[in-house]
């Protein structure tokens, strides 16, 4: 089950309105758990926000933990003269994931508006940037009126909520808030142990639209070593890869990177460390372990993952035993790390 501290921390999170460009939303929240914490930051001209813990050993190590702090969204593409809105998606959405869900329209005053797609606009054949959405103006001028733009942000609604006896999350924006929560959680955990290495915990910007900001942290930050935070789509249910509750994925391949069998077997030792479970998964999309491992010199870079049902909807859903095994095992990775093991790591090729 999820205890009400983990809850609290997804559904602060999670209900935080941040698809990719408006992640400020978010960052001025983790910017103040960070430094309440205790830790330095490291900012860079494109919105990321890391935590750093200064290793008192000499000429350290650098090891990065990222997630992505933007959620799938849409924003303001025209106003038609019926008050209708049409949108642009921002990040990777299906047209099932939007029949009948609710949305929040953000102005640039933070004046937000509640409405809904326009189901009549949605056929078979159209495309997303056809659809229209209803926020309730009877035409363009009452849009106007009230500072609609293009540009502005349009977020799904999706409470946080447990079900199943509290085994499970379901929300909006749990891609990837999964990774910020448990990147607050480690940060927790670590807050006055020592480690022999460099540690950067926080978020990168704009993962949906293309890898970003990992762009920019890996030649700001040069880690040695990266681990990837993300959620991933659960496909259980037409009988491929990821199950809810079947424990960490070992992402060994998707087409932006192939994970090292090095790393992979890292993983392993630490899950078996904690007498987790864990399953193979191939992925059809990246993360931003795609850039990480390519950048500068190719950065040592593993995924440490857990799937979600629905994913890029108002309702993806996590499960309990998944994201204790994530904390456990990469708490454990953290804490038996050492030099000589980055070393090594660095080391094979």
């Amino acid at each position: 089950m999820f205890d009400r501290k983990e809850f609290e921390l997804f559904k602060k999170y999670c209900q935080i309105d941040a698809i990719s460009s408006y992640e400020n939303n978010i960052a001025k929240i983790l910017k103040e758990d960070y430094l309440k914490l205790g830790y330095e930051l490291v900012l860079d001209n494109v919105g990321n926000i890391y935590a750093y813990k200064k290793s008192k050993t000499k000429n350290a190590y650098k090891v990065l933990i990222d997630a992505h702090m933007d959620e799938v969204g849409f924003i303001v593409m025209s106003i038609l003269d019926n008050g209708l809105i049409r949108c642009m998606p921002i990040g990777g959405i299906s047209l099932e994931a939007i029949s009948g869900q609710r949305f929040k329209l953000t102005n640039q005053d933070f004046k937000q508006f509640i409405g809904t797609v326009d189901l009549v606009s949605l056929t078979k054949d159209i495309k997303l940037n056809q659809v229209n959405f209803n926020f309730g103006f009877k035409d363009k001028k009452e849009a106007v009126d009230n500072n609609i733009n293009i540009g502005d942000m349009v977020s799904f609604i999706g409470d946080t909520i447990l079900i199943n006896n509290q085994k499970q999350i379901m929300s909006k924006a749990i891609d990837d808030r999964y990774g910020i929560v448990l990147g607050l959680e480690v940060l927790s955990y670590f807050k006055d142990k020592e480690l022999p290495f460099d540690l950067y915990v926080g978020g990168s910007v704009c993962e949906e639209v293309g890898l970003r900001g990992a762009k920019v942290s890996a030649n700001h930050i040069k880690p040695d070593l990266c681990i990837v935070l993300d959620c991933s789509p659960s496909r259980s249910s037409v009988n491929e890869d990821g199950k809810l509750g079947d424990g960490l994925l070992i992402r060994y391949f998707d087409p932006t990177m192939i994970a090292r069998p090095s790393l992979l077997r890292l993983q392993e030792k630490a899950i078996k460390n904690v007498d987790g479970k864990y399953q193979y998964f191939k992925s059809l999309g990246g993360t931003n372990a795609g850039v990480f491992h390519t950048s500068n010199e190719g950065i040592k870079t593993l995924t440490h993952c857990i799937c979600a049902v629905n994913l890029h909807s108002a309702n993806s859903i996590i499960d309990s035993d998944d994201y204790h095994i994530s904390k456990l095992s990469l708490i454990n990775i953290l804490e038996n790390l050492t030099n000589e093991d980055i070393k090594n790591i660095l080391n094979n090729a």
